[in-house]
């Protein structure tokens, strides 16, 4: 895990997402207890940890980056910093048209478990569903998560 600087994130965020969040929003939910960021050049994922729970708030990966691991190897991480700090299960909402990261948790073992009616707001004032998903974080006995 790397020190995170919240102008950074959301610097890749600007690049990542149309409606992205501000610094000072980054600064904010940086200082709350059990929020944790790995950041990488071209992506980061930010946690949530309470108790043994554990959600992802985001996960930005700049357009050029995409579909070459980045995205994969950040939520893996993620899930091993979750684990060490206490959590046995991860959760995250994706917006339902979202395809590309929807089969990205598909594939790191991500089940849907629910739904958000009009969750996210679209650029052209269009709202979309959320899907809730979730991921136990066994673990192996070298406290390494299994997908």
């Amino acid at each position: 895990m790397t020190a995170s600087d919240p102008v950074a994130l959301a610097a890749l965020h600007a690049q990542a997402f149309a409606a992205p969040w501000s610094a000072r929003e980054f600064a904010d939910l940086l200082s709350q207890p059990g929020v944790l960021a790995i950041q990488e050049p071209d992506g980061f994922i930010l946690i949530r940890v309470v108790l043994d729970e554990a959600e992802i708030l985001t996960l930005a990966v700049i357009p050029t980056a995409r579909r070459l691991g980045l995205g994969r190897r950040l939520v893996e991480e993620g899930a091993v910093v979750a684990t060490q700090a206490g959590a046995a299960r991860l959760f995250l909402e994706v917006a339902e048209d979202n395809t590309p990261a929807r089969a990205l948790y598909d594939r790191a073992g991500f089940r849907q478990i629910g739904r958000r009616k009009a969750y996210y707001t679209q650029a052209d004032g269009s709202r979309t569903d959320a899907v809730v998903m979730s991921r136990d974080l066994c673990v192996d006995q070298a406290n390494v998560p299994l997908p």
